[in-house]
């Protein structure tokens, strides 16, 4: 009896393992989403991203970051609240394959704000950021590859 256990482990082994990963988990395994995985992390969004979904992440690779003012991340890091609008500018609700988003003019992002696509003969931009690689698919979403941070407007404090 003992031995129909550990083959039930083996199957459950396997398919874990066969398993598509989730958002996080991909752009970890991406390697080009170093201070995006940070971010996430220090604005306490990876159980979110780790979460059912589906979710489209627009990502910004290592090199938009490194677009930014200097300090900036820097700064964003020890800001959690401004880091979790700007992360969450950058992520909507559902899957959004490219051939979908290009149809689009704008969306609504998971943060309340929209960001404008503008689809043209050099490709597509979400605000100021090109669209470099599309559709990564995860097991909860899909991520499209972006070359600039995107901010959000700035909401006017009360």
């Amino acid at each position: 009896c003992g031995s129909d256990k550990d083959t039930n482990k083996q199957i459950s082994a396997k398919q874990v393992s066969a398993k598509q990963m989730n958002i996080v988990e991909t752009a970890v395994a991406a390697g080009s989403f170093k201070t995006l995985v940070a971010a996430v992390q220090a604005a306490g969004l990876v159980e979110t991203l780790n979460g059912k979904g589906p979710f489209t992440v627009f990502a910004p690779t290592d090199e938009a970051f490194a677009k930014l003012p200097a300090g900036t991340v820097d700064a964003l890091l020890k800001d959690k609240a401004k880091l979790a609008a700007i992360l969450t500018y950058h992520v909507v609700s559902g899957n959004i394959m490219a051939a979908d988003a290009i149809k689009l003019t704008e969306a609504k992002t998971v943060n309340g704000q929209s960001f404008k696509i503008v689809a043209g003969k050099d490709g597509v931009m979400i605000d100021n950021a090109k669209v470099v690689k599309t559709d990564i698919v995860a097991s909860n979403g899909v991520i499209h590859v972006i070359d600039n941070v995107i901010l959000p407007k700035e909401t006017a404090k009360k």
